[in-house]
């Protein structure tokens, strides 16, 4: 007999169109709970925090048995839907292909809704109309409150993806009453309001749709003190033109969700495996009791290989998206990928604001989790060492699929996570002779059938071996299959005998490494000592000491030969064990420490450009000459962008530098970081780079970058919390720089000892510094650093209370600032100036000062001080009486505080909002 559970509406269940009596409102909680992940096992623990709240009594696990005792009864007419016991849990298990509740027949509906957009509408028709009114009704609780939000936000986002197609197709006349309603309902939405603006316009309505546009404008200014969006500015103006070519949906980019597509091109061609891939197919079953799968196997085996092509055969199954990182836990130097710079990629794939990024890698790695809850996501996790490197990584969700690969089995995955495991072996002979088949031809294949039956047998079915041997004929057209068998039989065949795939492989790669000629082998070898995990063209053509185009030419060669790899955004890689065996090969001294020399020096002289390029008035150092062209940056967005692709090679490079003991590039590259570093809020980078600099500095005859790096170190321990390692490392650099007489030095380190003290709560030892940064900076005639002193005073002598020195120093400031042109500096001081404006009472100044400061901040690179302006913006708002104004602003600047780790700013905003809560 059919059933259906009903969860979109009152919560029901009909068995061939009967409805079911499900008993009282806690048993119908039961069955809800238990629907909404039809299909998997929901454990007892989080079965009874559904049904009775996280506070609950030991005998709610009794009562939980009687609940479902009575809901089996209540389903024993149905023949094909059961409640059933599982792994610590209970599931709600059907034995048909066809969703059993109405909220998974909407999400089906839903993920079908692709393609035409008629045929998208009348899915998403279909789907809202299973909708009979506010989900779960009739059971109550925390969980089914927050339950009940999470589907209704599902429900706006498909009658907002309805209008969109509706609005592709020209009939937004049937939706101006729809969406003016809706439009009512959500004024400060924006792609609400796009929508309706459209509707008009199509109901030939424009008129209405540009006065629209006024109110909306109108409300954001007043209520938010912002602008529209672009996208809606857009609409507008092309309302305005009367553009003819205005057609479609209104889409505002900046509400919609980051979709990742991480997964690297598919691997061609691809044999075999069937018994692998329908291993993984069942990751994909909805009463599987495990959704991460451990694909484990010898190295160059096919691990990845599988997995890829897998994950592109089932991308559609994930449409929230799909992660990738290769985690490097079988890399030759040992250098494996810490889970912590992991979850940040992934962070920064998901789309979360840099200045809302945790400095706490805990933190990091909760909000990863929160972000993955109920996702429908993959994450295919490559090369991992083990079980305590994945861990961290695994998201929090059972929506979620995970595939991880690794040499080892990962036992501890599979014991304490209940990870399916899946072995990758050697290919069969069919198998690979279908590959030779795929990479050379069948023709070719079929015209040398003893050659190809002993290459297949020789090569003991790895692909990286077959694949380089494909891969030599192609490149050499000279180089016959019964040749190339001859020299493997005579040269190879007892190492390929072994059975170790290791040893095996690095022999196998001498055959195309044989064939190569003296340019390729020599940029082979020359890659494999490449700083970082991957490389660039421009990149390899200074570690080459090549032209673009004949680099570009030779890695074209290598990729062909199957000994490197590029991906889908042109970076060049090599497997592990082909790095290791590049590695291997004889390379003349003198030409390995030259191509180390260009490569440190491409990255170092790009790395300066671009800091140049971020930081505009930043004291600069003096590089030697560089021995290739740095990589051309245009502006300081391309800037952040180039550190941010290349962080792991240029922390790589620093760390061949100083191995080699080449101490200059080591802290001039730790210098060229710090900026990036600082905005990014990677500041354990900024430590290590700045640790590993200073025993560099001490053997150069440059005593002014012990200072430097001791103020660095300073700085950062100081952001970080850590008093007393920020003071020992600011004492010292004030004492160096004293003893030097550079008085620059000293600007800039009195200038960080203020920050440090005013952290630590000691605002006239603060003041103290600041004014010491005033009288230098004022010596030394740059009126930017007069400027930053200025503001500093400022700042606090008003938080001691002398408010018109305070408004004094900072007005002047603020001079200088607009004077020369340093937006991110006028932003700081019309945040200082808010703060006075709000101590002295002038409530209404302080609202305008704080909503400019605001205004850049959000514009600028660095934007870790927009919390701090949120912060100041909801006093005199509060102060004004303004409580929803005042609420917005520090409910925002709270968010941004957990999110950043800042515990101490976190807890006085909360505590300001509970106190506004109080007083309204």
């Amino acid at each position: 007999m059919a059933v259906v559970v009903r969860l979109l509406g009152e919560v029901s269940t009909e068995i061939d169109g009967r409805r079911v009596d499900l008993g009282t409102p806690k048993q119908r909680c039961v069955l809800a709970a238990l629907a909404v992940d039809a299909g998997r096992v929901v454990p007892v623990d989080r079965l009874v925090e559904r049904v009775s709240g996280a506070d609950v009594a030991q005998r709610s696990r009794a009562t939980l048995q009687s609940y479902i005792s009575r809901l089996r009864r209540a389903l024993a007419a149905a023949d094909n839907v059961n409640i059933v016991r599982r792994s610590g849990g209970y599931a709600l298990i059907t034995d048909t292909a066809e969703p059993v509740t109405d909220l998974h027949q909407f999400r089906d509906l839903c993920s079908r809704a692709r393609g035409d957009d008629g045929q998208a509408v009348r899915a998403w028709t279909e789907a809202l109309a299973l909708w009979q009114g506010q989900p779960l009704t009739g059971v109550d609780g925390a969980w089914a409150e927050a339950e009940r939000d999470r589907l209704c936000q599902e429900r706006l986002a498909a009658e907002h993806d309805l209008a969109d197609a509706l609005l592709r197709l020209g009939k937004g006349g049937q939706l101006v009453s729809e969406l003016s309603a809706r439009s009512a309902d959500q004024p400060l939405d924006e792609r609400v309001a796009g929508q309706y603006m459209l509707a008009l316009h199509q109901a030939g309505r424009t008129i209405d749709a540009l006065e629209h546009y006024r109110q909306v404008r109108a409300r954001l200014v007043e209520e938010l003190g912002t602008e529209p969006g672009a996208a809606l500015q857009d609409l507008h103006q092309q309302l305005l033109n009367a553009d003819s070519a205005l057609a479609g949906a209104f889409r505002n980019t900046l509400a919609e969700p980051v979709v990742p597509r991480q997964l690297p091109m598919p691997p061609a061609p691809f044999v075999g495996r069937q018994d692998e891939l329908d291993a993984l197919n069942t990751a994909l079953d909805p009463s599987a009791t495990t959704v991460i799968t451990a694909i484990a196997g010898s190295g160059g085996v096919g691990k990845t290989w599988l997995a890829l092509h897998w994950a592109h055969q089932h991308a559609h199954r994930f449409p929230d998206g799909q992660l990738h990182v290769d985690l490097r836990g079988f890399s030759p130097d040992g250098d494996q990928l810490h889970p912590t710079v992991a979850v940040r990629g992934f962070l920064d794939a998901l789309g979360v604001e840099s200045g809302r990024i945790p400095v706490d890698p805990h933190a990091q790695t909760a909000l990863f989790r929160s972000l993955m809850a109920n996702k429908r996501m993959l994450l295919l996790l490559d090369n991992a060492a083990d079980t305590t490197q994945i861990t961290p990584l695994l998201p929090g969700s059972r929506s979620c699929t995970v595939l991880v690969t690794s040499r080892n089995r990962l036992p501890g995955l599979i014991t304490s996570h209940n990870a399916r495991h899946v072995s990758v072996d050697v290919l069969d002979e069919p198998a690979a002779r279908n590959l030779l088949a795929a990479r050379l031809g069948t023709t070719a294949v079929a015209a040398e059938p003893a050659a190809v039956d002993e290459l297949v047998r020789l090569c003991g079915g790895f692909p990286l071996a077959l694949s380089i041997i494909a891969g030599r004929v192609h490149t050499y057209s000279r180089s016959s299959l019964p040749a190339i068998a001859t020299e493997l039989r005579e040269s190879l065949l007892d190492v390929l005998d072994e059975g170790d795939p290791v040893a095996s492989l690095p022999a196998v790669l001498s055959l195309s490494y044989n064939a190569l000629t003296d340019e390729q082998s020599t940029v082979f070898r020359l890659l494999s000592i490449a700083p970082g995990p991957d490389i660039t063209l421009p990149a390899a053509a200074s570690l080459t000491a090549l032209s673009p185009p004949q680099t570009r030419t030779v890695l074209r060669a290598l990729e062909q030969a199957s000994l490197i790899t590029q991906d889908t955004s042109g970076r060049y890689g090599m497997h592990d064990l082909i790095r290791h065996y590049a590695a291997s090969q004889p390379l003349p001294p003198d030409a390995r420490e030259a191509a180390l020399r260009r490569a440190i020096d491409f990255y170092l002289h790009t790395a300066h450009t671009a800091d140049r390029l971020v930081h505009l008035h930043r004291v600069d150092i003096e590089l030697d000459p560089p021995t290739s062209p740095p990589h051309p940056l245009p502006d300081a967005a391309a800037a952040m962008d180039w550190f941010q692709t290349e962080h792991l090679c240029l922390l790589a490079a620093q760390h061949t530098a100083a191995t080699q003991e080449w101490h200059r590039p080591v802290w001039q590259l730790a210098w060229s970081l710090s900026t990036y570093h600082q905005l990014r809020g990677h500041h354990r980078d900024q430590i290590n780079t700045w640790q590993t600099a200073l025993p560099a500095a001490e053997h150069l005859p440059a005593p002014a970058v012990l200072v430097l790096g001791h103020r660095q170190l300073g700085l950062v321990h100081a952001e970080l919390g850590q008093h007393e390692q920020a003071m020992t490392h600011l004492q010292q650099a004030l004492s160096l720089a004293e003893q030097q007489g550079d008085e620059t030095a000293q600007t800039h380190t009195h200038t960080v000892l203020a920050r440090a003290y005013e952290q630590q709560g000691n605002d006239q030892q603060a003041l103290e510094h600041s004014l010491h940064s005033l009288t230098l900076s004022r010596s030394l005639d740059n009126p930017v650093w007069q400027a930053g002193a200025l503001n500093g005073v400022g700042w606090f002598y008003a938080r001691l209370g002398n408010h018109e020195q305070a408004r004094e120093h900072c007005q002047a400031a603020l001079s200088l600032y607009r004077a020369h042109h340093d937006p991110s500096g006028e932003a700081g001081t019309l945040d200082s100036l808010g703060y006075i404006a709000h101590l002295a009472g002038d409530h209404e100044e302080a609202v305008d000062h704080y909503r400019e400061s605001l205004a850049l901040q959000r514009e600028l690179i660095y934007d870790y001080a927009i919390a701090e302006a949120l912060a100041g913006l909801g006093a005199p708002h509060a102060a004004l009486g303004q409580h929803d104004e005042a609420r917005a602003a520090w409910q925002e600047a709270l968010e941004i505080y957990q999110q950043q780790g800042r515990t101490e700013e976190a807890q006085r905003i909360q505590a300001q909002l509970d106190a506004l809560d109080r007083a309204t």
